[in-house]
């Protein structure tokens, strides 16, 4: 064999052993974790710890219905490379979740919301003795969830510990902020106005946390769509209610929501529509809304301005 060709296969022998050495899958970037992150929320949380340490993958960008998302041959490659996968749990993937169990055994899943105990969790009726999984919406929730985010990292890479650990920190400060400016928007809109009627029921804890009555015309799900019953019950408690404004969602068709005010308008009750919320998903990346914090920024801004 020429020296090239020697020096070619002696430079290979010494990646694959460094690779195996490191626990990394081979593809992934040298030094640094292969994260997956299901959810753009979750994704956020793992880029603001994580930082430059890891090389993140989300799965579902911008307007995407994590409650009909179903995996595709990228997504699995990405799975299989990945050193760790966040998600979400609590049959929020529900289309995922026999995949993300299958992975446990040999690789590194974090379920965020199932490591929170069932005491804090929302137990809705119609969602057949599942728990809700949309934490995030209650900031103070969500500051318990990913703490196991920075937990996980840090016992994965140990030699860069004190940076997921600080970063952790930080981030859990901005959240109290959150928390807190949260509280005090909702608390300005007057009590008999603080009614939010959405196109699904996905801000249940967003309700529980800050003191605002919630109504979804669909369930916790939006697999099942509304039907001519369920938007003739929400415009008779509308035109009862004498509530003036509803919101559509990024990751769910604003179709079923116009029906409702189309049949408010018909029974000589205007009603309007307060803007769009993120709910399922978060806003394009490089937007305020691209990130958890200004999502809710934007959320809170766009509900007090329409109730208030």
């Amino acid at each position: 064999m020429t020296r090239l060709a020697l020096s070619i296969l002696t430079v290979a022998a010494l990646t694959l052993a460094y690779l195996g050495c490191s626990g990394q899958q081979a593809g992934n970037p040298p030094g640094k974790l292969f994260v997956v992150a299901t959810t753009g929320m979750i994704g956020d949380a793992a880029r603001v710890i994580g930082g430059e340490h890891i090389d993140l993958a989300v799965l579902m960008g911008p307007g995407v219905d994590p409650h009909l998302y179903k995996t595709s041959k990228g997504d699995l490659d990405l799975l299989d490379r990945a050193d760790i996968v966040f998600y979400n749990g609590l049959n929020l993937e529900a289309k995922m979740a026999e995949i993300l169990k299958k992975m446990s055994g040999g690789k590194t899943t974090v379920a965020l919301g199932e490591a929170l105990p069932d005491s804090v969790l929302r137990f809705p009726t119609d969602f057949e003795g599942h728990p809700d999984p949309h934490i995030w919406f209650d900031v103070a929730l969500w500051r318990q969830a990913v703490q196991s985010v920075g937990e996980t990292l840090a016992a994965k890479d140990t030699a860069h510990a004190v940076n997921y650990r600080d970063n952790l920190a930080a981030y859990l400060n901005e959240l109290d902020t959150l928390h807190s400016w949260t509280a005090e928007q909702i608390a300005s809109i007057s009590e008999d106005q603080r009614i939010l009627v959405t196109a699904h029921d996905a801000f249940g804890y967003f309700g529980r946390a800050y003191g605002i009555e919630v109504l979804g015309l669909q369930g916790i799900s939006t697999v099942t769509e509304a039907g001519l019953y369920d938007v003739t019950e929400m415009v008779n408690l509308l035109v009862d209610r004498k509530i003036r404004a509803v919101f559509v969602e990024s990751s769910v068709p604003p179709k079923a929501i116009q029906s409702v005010v189309d049949g408010c308008r018909a029974r000589g009750h205007e009603v309007k529509i307060g803007g769009e919320l993120f709910s399922d998903a978060m806003g394009a990346e490089g937007t305020p809304e691209g990130t958890y914090v200004g999502m809710v920024r934007h959320n809170v801004s766009t509900i007090v301005e329409a109730l208030r």
